[in-house]
């Protein structure tokens, strides 16, 4: 119920501007979202400054409040030093996008590398929990026996839901979650038609000679 490639032709979400912007969907058109680079800068300036409090520390720059101060400055370092290093190497665009919108499924690369068709999606609802919006995706009764035999989702799922965060993208939750909901009615529709189709008598025409 699920693949692994996704159309290369889509519509790239790229954070250009200071703040997150709302983008129109065209149904026709896949949706490409990459990290908020925004949020990222800021992360990195964050780091920076407690990797250089910590090196203050460690190299008695100033008077510490204790005398493990030095040991401490020196695990500050090692740790924000790091945690800055994989942020600076998360920054450019060509990292590409990290979640993929299209008219067939949903790819979201911090969950797994999996590409969930909507047909294999039940429902799609808005949850909130402490000001944090998700995306909530309900599997259908055939994904969801398959649950087990997929790791990365079966950690993320909470009570059988796949559950998709917009924080930390370039787009804004509405955005998303319309993009989700659209594509998701058209594929429905689309299922409709053919079970329709499938269950009219087929007929055939006889020609008079």
């Amino acid at each position: 119920m699920y693949a692994n490639k996704t159309n290369k032709k889509g519509l790239a979400v790229a954070d250009s501007q200071p703040a997150v912007a709302s983008v129109s969907i065209d149904a026709s058109r896949d949706l490409e979202i990459n990290r908020c680079v925004t949020q990222l800068r800021l992360l990195v300036a964050a780091g920076f400054a407690m990797t250089l409090l910590s090196a203050s520390l460690a190299f008695d720059w100033w008077d510490g409040p204790g005398g493990y101060d030095t040991m401490v400055g020196y695990a500050g370092v090692v740790v924000f030093g790091l945690v800055t290093s994989w942020l600076i190497w998360m920054l450019p665009a060509e990292r590409g996008a990290v979640v993929v919108v299209t008219p067939y499924g949903i790819r979201d690369l911090r969950i797994g590398n999996e590409f969930l068709l909507w047909e294999s999606i039940a429902e799609i609802s808005a949850e909130e929990s402490r000001g944090h919006k998700a995306i909530v995706l309900t599997p259908s009764p055939a994904l969801q026996r398959q649950l087990s035999a997929i790791p990365t989702l079966a950690r993320r799922a909470q009570d059988g839901r796949i559950v998709i965060r917009s924080e930390g993208l370039a787009t804004d939750f509405d955005t998303l979650l319309r993009a989700c909901r659209d594509f998701h009615a058209g594929t429905s529709a689309r299922t409709a038609l053919q079970q329709e189709d499938e269950r009219r008598p087929q007929g055939f025409a006889v020609q008079a000679s």
